[in-house]
């Protein structure tokens, strides 16, 4: 393998293994938010805190109670007591999205950050700032907006454009395909070779944001973890079709997977 998981020790307690800050989910876009949260408790993240508006967190309550809740009002403070910052699955692009966005990001104080979804169309169309260690993780499409180009061009040469977006944002990239690629912000390339057409289906990129932010908590290096995430999340998709074909998974079936994955890389 190319990269690493997280070790577990004897001596540790919920802090030992890092807080996730995941700014996610909007009143039609509530399903972003569960899936991106639960998935990083699943990698084995000590602390979820899942902020958003009033009706995203009723719904997800009813659901889980394995989150810690967090207010809009309250965002600013837990990213005090936070060391990973997510942001971006679902939150849609409103103009108060926007600015929860760029307060988040200008406040992180250099965490390491996870910008999905919503997120990276708001990055796209925003001058920000991001901080040091930040992973984007575009589908085509989403790329192809963030370089001002289109969906083909990004197809034609995947690492190209993954290269790109690492020296337009300074950042880790993870562009999202049938082979997934990943360029760290020193431009050495992974290509993922996990995975099925099984993961083309709604939320599982939310899943995957979450992955890779539970697995960066845990003290995990940004473009590690992001290849660790990317991996992990691929077999998830091939484990589940064993059982219910490529046409039946389900996200939620991609996180329920997270356990039997990970044991075949400790075994």
């Amino acid at each position: 393998m190319d990269f690493s998981i997280p070790k577990r020790t004897a001596n540790s307690n919920k802090g030992t293994y890092g807080k996730v800050l995941n700014i996610a989910g909007s009143k039609y876009m509530p399903g972003a938010a569960y899936l991106s949260s639960v998935s990083s408790l699943k990698v084995g993240c000590g602390y979820c805190f899942l902020a958003s508006e009033e009706s995203v967190l009723k719904a997800i309550s009813a659901q889980t109670q394995n989150i810690v809740f967090v207010p809009i009002k309250d965002i600013l403070k837990t990213l005090l007591t936070s060391n990973v910052l997510s942001i971006g699955c679902g939150i849609s692009t409103s103009n108060k999205a926007v600015n929860i966005f760029k307060k988040a990001i200008c406040k992180s104080k250099n965490i390491p950050t996870i910008i999905d979804a919503d997120g990276l169309n708001i990055l796209a169309k925003h001058k920000i700032k991001l901080p040091q260690n930040t992973i984007l993780t575009p589908h085509p499409a989403e790329a192809a907006r963030l370089l001002g180009t289109t969906t083909e061009e990004i197809l034609n040469d995947p690492i190209q454009s993954a290269k790109e977006i690492t020296k337009r944002y300074e950042c880790v990239t993870v562009l999202k395909s049938h082979r997934t690629v990943v360029c760290s912000k020193d431009f050495e390339i992974y290509v993922n070779t996990t995975g099925n057409s099984s993961l083309s289906k709604a939320g599982s990129g939310d899943v995957l944001t979450g992955i890779i932010a539970g697995i960066t908590a845990q003290n995990n290096d940004i473009y590690n973890a992001a290849k660790a995430g990317v991996y992990i999340h691929g077999l998830c998709g091939e484990l589940a079709s064993k059982e219910l074909t490529e046409y039946g998974v389900m996200a939620t079936d991609i996180i329920n997977k997270i356990p039997e994955a990970i044991k075949t890389l400790l075994d």
